[in-house]
């Protein structure tokens, strides 16, 4: 959080800010105030941290301390915000575990509209039923409350009240205005900045560095600088400047400072609403709403408005409506004029189609850049905003118009000019303005497209006079459809207008297949589509001021198309059963008691790899990658790298004193490319420098010479070049070929499910301390498998493994991604630092994270089915194919597993499933969430929706006839035994209120055609071990020391799903001590040797029974002296025990039972038992944009007996989203040469808090328990994440109804993620007709399906 002080009013204003992008320099003369900063462990917790703690809000907890800065800067400004308020205070964080609605129950307790007394409020109707529950209290059949059934994970009248008056205070000698009067210069060793105070400086400064950039907020300055390789020698930052930072409202409009932030603008405009005749703020509102979906708060109050209009991003937000209002800009500068424009502004659209001015003042020539992505210029130029300019050559006013923006990053403002204001003008009476966006994320997204249109009609009719229209993301600039608004003038706004306007942005916006971006004809069908609402939201406004006007009246069908988009505030149940009345209150299993390092990952004291202090002489490692995604390598020169500042060393292969390859499978990956790359971001040497700038600046200058090879990238290029790993595997049971014969029907289909980014919020890290003494090493790293690193280093560096210690206190998320492609981070910092004989550190930035690591297999999967006219299924053949990049890594075994789950739930009695690896080029894909499972899963539900559609039978009732039941078996012949499969449905069936919902959408669907509703309910069955037989073992080891205090450690690692603080509630219940009393320190391989990756879910089974078995052993060495001493306590018979020489550690081992598979015989269990789960979703989406909220989703899950409730709601809940994005909403773009282009948050995006259905409801399954896991519990980490497919096939549900309106029934293909593209391009209509896709292979595709 920044304060700073307002001499002016003497008031201090607080703000949440990026501290990625915010300089060092910026700062002087504010407070910045960290999470350590309001409380801690020691000295007591802030109630913003308290409560996400005891929440359950923190998992993994690397992202929690910004989440807390974000909730508490707002209740700094607002102690008493509404939920709505609150949940926008998110925007710009994101949490990969969670799934959001823990932190977010734990936060409502701050709002207004929060009652103690919860569901019971007076407020809540006696009569109303949510998920099974009446006023907060769970039902039976009957009506009658069910004993031992518990809806709080936690009690809030526990909490800390809020307390202004123990917030740190704003420091005294900070509140004067000496500080904003000071004119700075800051030297760096590559930039200087300056911050000048006055107008006369800043035009002298911008004068004698005419290519110096403005800085504001530096939110596209530091992208630049960081990801782009970009070189600023000076930078000038203008936030000081008293001109540049007024508002001033006259009769014309408002006009704005060009330092003026857009959370200022903003708050502005919307006080403005209250006082301006509704007319007269048409583009203002505009404005607003585009701002709603500007980034988050973080940008937007650093963010200035001219910032946006002059980095001229095609796709900024705010030049098209900027444009399409006419904004105009106030300049001064020096020299000539000259200025560059975004093709995909915004906001130029609006501020165009307004006519907006821009008002410029300048010594000479004019020459100006801007961003072609700015979200607000769209807005100012629909509106005709103004930007005022002064030079000591004279002020002068610049109209945005279709002149303005001259090329890529070009406007026509000129280098030595300045900004110094935007006006934005009133609309007038007759003149309407809309400002629209479609990008992948609804939240802090850059836009696909964006528009501003504007129109203005003769007086008291609707006849066309002026239009404007404006466009982001149609070529290199934001561009107006010129003919299109010269066509338009004189035309009546009625039904023949929306085609010949669809026919003319044909013309106006010309998109080629291939143009950069890709997605044209999705592009070019935004347009029209944008238009069309406009047209909408205009005849609607003219049939009520004017309804003997309009000849062309607007449906009641079509209404719904027009509003802005609106979200209910969140809310949830959380249903799970209770620990038995006589349990002891010190036994913590079955309680949903708090992560037990939550606390600390809410004060940040939490410790990281990256956290570590500094050791003496550390250096800092840099990757050096391949940049080509096959080629042979020629020569690699490091000579300038070298000769960089601060660089040490580079290391390559030849550095390797021991073995340079490895592989968990086969030895078939290098740790260093020595010869030949096989794909982009292949590790080909490292940079050493004494930081870590240094050694990434380096290692950008190490000049690779290749020399090119032929290059594999998708799954069909594989096909097509029977490019396969020789590993192949078939499961048969029955005679599927047989049987096809006979059957009602026989169907064949495709499934194509994208990859997925890990996204953990702590990318891969690792620090490598040589003790110089026998080879020995310690490594402290990020990874899931503490035994697989210290092996591979070993190997690496030609010394046993009993010199190699790896160490993991936690991970910020893992998700299988750190199961063993932390290696490739691992053994190069191993390397340097054995070299070099001191410690040596590397953490990822994520761009390097995201190219290098790998990521979830895409898959592709052609099916055959036969099946009876009622939609039973007899028999299946199915061949799958998963994109296993460029090395095997854990390739074959997810395959296994997803030929184990093709079937998913269903039986299935003839059944052939083959499985083929296709080797490509791209980084090898590795370990996810799942592991194959979700992808084998999605074939079943393609299959199932196919068969409904085919024989016009509800997709839920083909899925209910053909679910497992006990005692089945499955397609490689394990039987199902405590199948609570059917439970689970049933439950979910009533709990949801499907059939009534049902029908709601059908009623919905039926009044609505260009919004649409679907609903769908699916289940999973999720078999729990390593198909690895040997990796099904655990060790555990107990040390209880002579105070009675125990240290546990066991084999698993801990990466926020709770596994530690479950294993210290087995044994507190194993010993029968309090959880205090017992305290798990690290993973380590010196403690717990030969170690399995925590993974395959079934990490608490395996660790928590060695940690039972342990614990009994000590209990039964105990029980002599017990029986000595009955009523004495813990700490006496420990001491008792020390004193009779009695071994207080031992070791606890595990091996799971009686399971293994054959797959030549298909005989064998290759799992231990099986989780089941059912979701039911419900979608609304947008026809004419393919955007899509989920408005209710509810779970029932087989959890067994739960260890902890809190923690398994909470894994439900972050699968399920983590799902969701797998789902919906994470598309990767990899180009046809292998360039990742989805290299980072900026263009990859997760789900966001904006995105979790608006209603979650999650029960946990009564009454289960299975006799095959510790204390009865059931695994519970990848299971959730398929049920996530309810979203996929609600959304495809409501695409069909689209689909039928417009005369298309019948199945079709929807490839998995079903993003706003391809939700909009599967529903046809005349806006899509217009755009068909080019025929492959007459086009290079910009980016490729995997």
């Amino acid at each position: 959080m920044l304060s700073k002080y307002d001499p002016s009013n003497n008031s201090v204003s607080h703000f949440s800010a990026n501290a990625c992008l915010a300089p060092l320099c910026s700062m002087h003369g504010m407070a910045v105030t960290t999470v350590e900063g309001i409380g801690s462990i020691k000295n007591g917790l802030h109630p913003v941290q308290e409560r996400i703690a005891k929440s359950h809000g923190s998992q993994c907890g690397f992202c929690t301390p910004g989440i807390v800065m974000s909730m508490y800067t707002l209740l700094r400004n607002n102690p008493k915000p509404t939920r709505s308020d609150m949940e926008s205070a998110f925007e710009g964080n994101l949490c990969r575990c969670t799934g959001y609605r823990p932190i977010l129950d734990g936060f409502k307790t701050f709002t207004k509209e929060y009652c103690a007394m919860g569901e019971k409020c007076c407020r809540n109707s006696t009569s109303a039923t949510t998920n099974g529950l009446v006023n907060g209290q769970v039902n039976g059949e009957d009506g009658a409350m069910q004993n031992g059934i518990s809806t709080e994970l936690f009690t809030p009248s526990e909490f800390l009240p809020l307390d202004s008056t123990q917030d740190p205070i704003f420091p005294p000698e900070l509140k004067t205005h000496q500080f904003d009067q000071q004119s700075l210069i800051f030297k760096g060793e590559r930039s200087t900045w300056y911050r000048p105070t006055t107008l006369s400086e800043l035009i002298d400064l911008k004068s004698t560095y005419p290519d110096a950039k403005l800085v504001v907020g530096n939110t596209e300055i530091g992208v630049e600088i960081k990801l782009k390789n970009m070189k600023y020698p000076v930078m000038i930052a203008s936030t000081h400047v008293p001109e540049l930072n007024q508002i001033r409202c006259h009769n014309d409009g408002v006009t704005f400072g060009a330092s003026v932030t857009l959370t200022q603008i903003d708050e502005t405009l919307k006080q403005i609403f209250q006082k301006e005749e509704e007319y007269k703020v048409r583009m203002y509102k505009a404005v607003v709403e585009m701002l709603r979906w500007f980034a988050g708060h973080q940008i937007r109050n650093v963010a200035a408005v001219a910032g946006n209009i002059i980095t001229a991003s095609p796709i900024s937000d705010l030049n098209p409506l900027f444009l399409a209002a006419g904004a105009k800009l106030n300049v001064i500068s020096k020299g000539n004029y000259y200025h560059t424009a975004s093709p995909i502004s915004d906001l130029n659209p609006l501020f165009l189609a307004a006519g907006a001015k821009l008002n410029v003042i300048s010594k000479g020539n004019y020459y100006h850049t801007a961003s072609p992505i700015s979200d607000l210029n769209p807005l100012f130029l629909a509106a005709g905003a103004k930007l005022n300019v002064i030079s000591k050559g004279g002020e002068r006013s610049i109209v945005m118009d279709d002149n303005f923006f001259l090329g890529y990053r070009k406007t026509a403002v000129k280098p030595d000019e300045v900004v110094v204001s935007i006006t934005l003008p009133f609309t007038q009476q007759d003149e309407y303005f809309g400002g629209y966006k479609q990008a992948n994320r609804r939240e802090d997204d850059i836009a696909i497209v964006n528009s501003g249109i504007r129109v203005l009609f003769e007086p008291n009719s609707n006849v066309v006079k002026e239009m404007a229209l404006a466009f982001g993301g149609m070529a290199i600039t934001t561009v107006m459809a010129t003919k299109a608004m010269k066509n338009a003038i004189g035309r009546n706004w009625e039904e023949d207008l929306i085609q010949d306007m669809a026919g003319w942005l044909v013309e106006d916006l010309p998109l080629p297949s291939g143009a950069p971006g890709g997605m044209a004809a999705f592009r070019k069908t935004l347009c029209t589509s944008f238009f069309f609402k406009f047209y909408l939201m205009v005849q609607l406004e003219l049939q009520s001021k004017h309804p003997c006007m309009v000849k062309s009246k607007v449906p009641s069908s079509y209404k719904s198309a027009t509003p802005t988009f609106h979200r209910e505030p969140s809310k949830s149940t959380q249903v799970y059963e209770e620990v038995a009345p006589s349990q002891p209150d010190l036994d913590p299993l079955g309680r949903p008691i708090s992560h037990l390092s939550s606390s600390k990952q809410a004060s940040g004291e939490a410790i990281y790899v990256d956290d570590m202090p500094r050791f003496e002489n550390e250096l800092h490692l840099a990757l050096v990658t391949s940049s080509k995604a096959h080629a042979k390598i020629v020569n690699i020169d490091a000579s300038e790298a070298l000769k960089m500042p601060g660089v040490v060393d580079f290391v390559c292969h030849k550095d390797v004193p021991g073995e340079n390859h490895w592989g968990s499978v086969m030895p078939d990956e290098e740790m260093f490319a020595s010869k030949e790359v096989t794909c982009q971001g292949q590790v080909i040497g490292a940079v050493i420098a004494d930081t870590q700038v240094h050694a990434q600046r380096a290692a950008k200058c190490v000049n690779i010479q290749y020399e090119p090879l032929e290059q594999i990238i998708t799954i069909q290029d594989a096909i097509a070049k029977n490019s396969f790993y020789s590993i192949s595997k078939t499961i048969k049971k029955g005679d599927p070929a047989a049987v096809f014969s006979k059957a009602d029907h026989v169907i064949e289909g495709e499934m194509s499910m994208g990859g997925q980014e890990h996204f953990y919020l702590e990318t891969h890290a690792t620090i490598a301390l040589p003790k110089n003494e026998d080879g020995e090493m310690e490594l402290f790293a990020s990874t899931q498998n503490p035994t697989e690193t210290q092996m591979v280093v070993a190997e690496a560096l030609g010394v046993d493994c009993n010199k190699i210690v790896c160490r993991v206190k936690r991970m910020g998320g893992g998700f299988g991604g750190k199961e063993t492609r932390s290696v490739v981070i691992s053994v190069p910092v191993a390397v340097a630092a054995n070299k070099h004989k001191v410690p040596v550190r590397c953490m990822l930035d994520r761009d390097e994270d995201m190219v290098i690591s790998g990521t979830r297999h895409p898959f592709f999967a052609k099916y055959k089915v036969g099946f009876t006219k009622e939609g039973k299924i007899l028999a299946m053949d199915c061949d799958l194919y998963s994109n296993c990049g460029n090395t095997l890594d854990l390739s074959a075994a997810v395959m296994e597993r997803a030929l184990f789950h093709c079937e998913n739930a269903y039986l299935i009695p003839n059944l052939r499933v083959t499985g083929f690896l296709c080797k490509t080029n791209i980084p090898s894909n590795t370990a996810f969430r799942g592991f194959g499972g979700p992808q084998g899963m999605m074939v079943a539900e393609t299959m199932m929706e196919q068969v409904a559609t085919m024989i016009n039978i509800p997709p839920h009732q083909v899925r209910e006839m053909n679910l497992y039941k006990e005692n089945d078996l499955t397609h490689y012949n394990q039987c199902l035994t405590d199948c609570n499969l059917r439970r689970c449905w049933q439950e979910c069936m009533e709990k949801s209120n499907y059939s009534a919902r049902r029908k709601d959408v059908d009623i919905f669907n039926s009044e609505n055609r260009w919004k649409k509703r679907g609903i769908s309910i699916v289940p999973t069955k999720f078999g729990i071990s390593y198909t690895l037989k040997l990796l099904n073992q655990a060790g555990a080891l107990i040390m209880v020391y002579r105070d009675g205090s125990v240290l546990l450690t066991h084999g698993g690692t801990e990466m926020g799903q709770g596994l530690h603080t479950k294993m210290i509630q087995v044994a507190s219940r194993t010993l029968k001590v309090p959880a205090s009393k017992i305290h798990i320190s690290e993973t380590s391989t010196n403690t717990v040797p030969n170690t399995s990756a925590t993974a395959a879910s079934c990490s608490s089974d395996l660790n928590g029974m060695a940690v039972m078995y342990a614990c009994q052993t000590i209990l039964q060495r105990l029980e002599p002296i017990i029986r000595e001493n009955p009523k004495g306590s813990w700490e006496d018979w420990v001491k008792a025990a020390y004193a009779a020489r009695i071994s207080l550690s031992t070791t606890g081992f595990y091996k799971t039972p009686d399971i293994g598979y054959n797959f030549e015989t298909n005989t064998g269990n290759p799992f231990n038992y099986f989780s089941y789960g059912v979701a039911c979703s419900e979608v609304e989406i947008d026809c004419l944009t393919g955007d899509h909220q989920v408005l209710r989703t509810d779970i029932v899950m087989d959890v067994g007996v739960s260890i902890n409730p809190a923690i398994d709601i909470g894994q439900i809940e972050g699968g399920f989203i983590q799902g969701y994005g797998l789902m919906m909403l994470e598309l990767q773009k990899v180009s046809p040469d292998g360039f990742l282009f989805t290299r980072g948050p900026g263009n990859y995006k997760i789900p966001g808090f904006g995105d979790i259905p608006v209603e979650f409801n999650v029960s946990l399954l009564k009454g289960s328990v299975n006799k095959r896991a510790v204390y009865s519990s059931k695994a519970i980490g990848e299971p959730p994440l398929f049920l996530s497919a309810s979203v996929y096939f609600a959304a495809k549900d409501a695409i069909s109804s689209a689909r039928s309106d417009a005369g298309l029934d019948g199945y079709f293909q929807l490839k998995s993620p079903a993003t706003p593209e391809r939700i909009r391009m599967a529903c046809q209509d005349q806006f899509t007709e217009l755009f068909p896709d080019a025929e492959p292979g007459t086009y290079k595709p910009w980016f490729v399906q995997l």
